[in-house]
């Protein structure tokens, strides 16, 4: 018997109905089968006093219901946080502070675990949990001080003996903004004994001058202490340099491809007295985080022989052109001339850590003699070792020329502690070295 097309309509609307409500319930049960994302920071394993523990989690799909986070240390559980997120969050990143005292010094375990809104299968796959291990450690570094007497002159060196009670990531004399790190010697009874050359920089009054051994460990805890110390103020010479065209256009063309091209020569002159003359005290630096830990160098630094001192360290140097001043720049070296060409010793043992050309200091050889100290060779007309090599003291390194800024042939001799410019003259005097650096070793 047929049936009635009015009987079948309702049917089929009614099971269109059906199959329409099951899809939506389907897409609904999995639109989401992706668990939670969850991050634990820091990267570092090691926390600090007041360290910080971060807790990312994101779920784009149904979005976040509720974060749980636990810390395990010693058999213990400590709960840290405990939330439930409104509808529509999909992205939050909670932050615990240890400084509260719920975590003690030593290993725990951070546990998160975190839900999202999704039906499927029952929300077992809506649930996901992370861990990381980390270490508290809230105890900044004990600092000791072992040198008591420590002589200085603005300008000039200092030595210093201290231990820590743990071996740390950072330590040294602090100076204002410059820093002189600390080396470690050797450790032993619960103390790490380190050395660290460090300066009374030139430009720095006696009044302004404050040195603090810093130390910092691998979970961020710092401390810092004053040392006793005794500096003298240094008056340093006046100069004055006359500058000539004649002198400008034999000397601009050494640095082509590091000079712009506009301008006059008075421009490009004093671009290369500013600017490139920031450029290469920078470089200083930078050669002097390649030191030895340990001591190098023995007894007094070699003079360039039979040589006469030109201009002096520290110098101010007023530049005059055409009867004016143009600029004014401070000479951190010694000039001393002797013969054209003449044969250059290295100062003392080292290792050369840069030989090539230097902007204003023209052909360079820079020697490292450990412990952050390291002495200048410029103006070189030729340069007889390369970087790497090992040289004893007296050692021929270079000849002496008028490469760079140089008006003449001469050796620009420098010495530097941690790429700070020092009075040479010091490491030429026995007595000084005993007193200042080597008898504080003992």
């Amino acid at each position: 018997m047929k049936k009635d097309s009015k009987s079948v309509f309702p049917f089929i609307l009614t099971t269109t109905i059906i199959l329409l409500a099951l899809g939506a319930a389907a897409f609904l049960l999995f639109k989401d089968t992706t668990p939670p994302a969850i991050a634990i920071g820091p990267d570092a394993t090691d926390i600090g006093k007041g360290g910080k523990i971060t807790v990312s989690v994101s779920d784009p799909g149904s979005g976040l219901k509720s974060l749980s986070v636990v810390a395990e240390q010693n058999g213990k559980s400590i709960p840290l946080i405990q939330k439930e997120y409104p509808a529509g969050t999909v992205q939050v990143e909670e932050e615990i502070s240890l400084a509260d005292g719920m975590v003690k010094e030593g290993a725990f375990t951070v546990t998160a675990s975190a839900k999202d809104t999704s039906l499927y299968p029952f929300g077992t796959a809506g649930k996901s949990s992370a861990q990381k291990s980390f270490a508290y450690d809230g105890t900044p570094p004990r600092i000791f001080v072992e040198t008591h007497t420590n002589n200085l002159n603005q300008g000039g060196a200092g030595f210093l003996v201290y231990s820590l009670s743990e071996e740390v990531d950072h330590t040294g004399v602090s100076v204002g903004e410059r820093f002189f790190p600390g080396h470690l010697q050797q450790s032993g009874n619960g103390t790490f004994r380190y050395y660290c050359l460090f300066a009374h920089p030139w430009d720095t009054p006696v009044k302004d001058f404050k040195p603090f051994i810093v130390a910092s460990d691998k979970a961020g805890n710092e401390s810092k202490r004053p040392f006793n110390y005794h500096t003298n103020a240094k008056a340093f010479r006046k100069d004055r340099i006359n500058l000539s065209d004649s002198f400008m256009e034999r000397t601009i063309p050494e640095f082509q491809g590091l000079v712009p091209d506009k301008g006059t020569l008075l421009d490009r002159y004093l671009y290369i007295n500013n600017t490139l003359r920031k450029e290469n005290r920078a470089k200083l630096v930078e050669f002097s985080h390649q030191t030895s830990p340990t001591m190098l160098w023995s007894g007094i630094f070699r003079r360039l022989p039979n040589a006469a001192n030109r201009a002096r360290f520290a110098d101010a140097r007023d530049y005059m052109y055409n009867g004016k001043k143009v600029d004014q720049q401070t000479h951190l070296g010694l000039d001393l001339a002797s013969i054209r060409h003449a044969p250059v010793p290295a100062g003392n043992n080292g290792t050369v850590v840069y030989a090539d050309f230097l902007g204003i200091y023209g052909n360079v050889v820079v020697l490292d003699h450990g412990l952050g100290l390291q002495t200048l060779y410029a103006h070189l007309s030729s340069i007889d070792v390369k970087t790497g090599d090992t040289v004893s003291k007296g050692d021929i390194i270079a000849h002496t020329g008028f490469t760079g800024l140089a008006g003449g042939d001469h050796l620009h001799y420098g010495v530097t502690v941690a790429g700070i410019p020092v009075q040479p003259i010091e490491w030429w005097d026995a007595s000084w070295i005993k007193h200042n650096v080597t008898s504080k070793m003992d």
